[in-house]
């Protein structure tokens, strides 16, 4: 009997883009949510459609959104992927501490990071891009992977170049 394979297909869906380098799948999905985005204010719409093209064209990666910063919380936002924790305290898991020390976390292992939050046990490596307004962290932009050591600076370049543009293209007051 034929063995079925139930793997989530992640990334690059009919894209034709599996092998691209990594920097090109940056730059690719970089341009694309540039010009989705652009001339459009609404956070949401913007939020949402980022986190679609990134699912699309970055390989391997299990869950990509947005937590959007209420009332002193992470609350979760637009996102693709398997539900996710509905809020994320400043200080707390990865998310958390990227909204509290204003820096992007790289995280290869994390399972080797403090206080980590598994909202999706198969996560194994992440990335979380702090996005600002009026000089304060708003959000942050949130990507996992089932693979250890996913991310590494190219993307991290990326994608603090792409919340510099949402930073600037969004209205973010509510």
């Amino acid at each position: 009997m034929e063995e079925k394979n139930n793997k989530i297909p992640t990334g690059f869906s009919g894209w034709g883009l599996e092998n691209a380098a990594e920097e090109e799948q940056c730059r690719l999905a970089l341009a694309r949510c540039k010009a989705l985005t652009m001339d459009e204010p609404d956070t949401i719409c913007n939020l949402s459609n980022t986190a679609a093209v990134l699912w699309q064209y970055l390989s391997n990666i299990s869950w990509c959104g947005f937590y959007l910063l209420r009332n002193g919380v992470l609350v979760l936002g637009p996102f693709q992927g398997k539900s996710a924790c509905r809020r994320i305290s400043i200080g707390k898991g990865v998310c958390g501490t990227a909204a509290a020390e204003d820096k992007t976390q790289l995280v290869p292992n994390v399972h080797e990071f403090p206080g980590h939050i598994a909202c999706d046990s198969a996560s194994r490596s992440e990335i979380v891009v702090p996005i600002h307004h009026n000089g304060m962290v708003i959000a942050v932009l949130d990507i996992d992977s089932a693979d250890f050591n996913r991310f590494h600076e190219t993307e991290q370049k990326y994608l603090e170049q792409l919340c510099a543009h949402l930073e600037n293209q969004c209205a973010w007051e509510y």
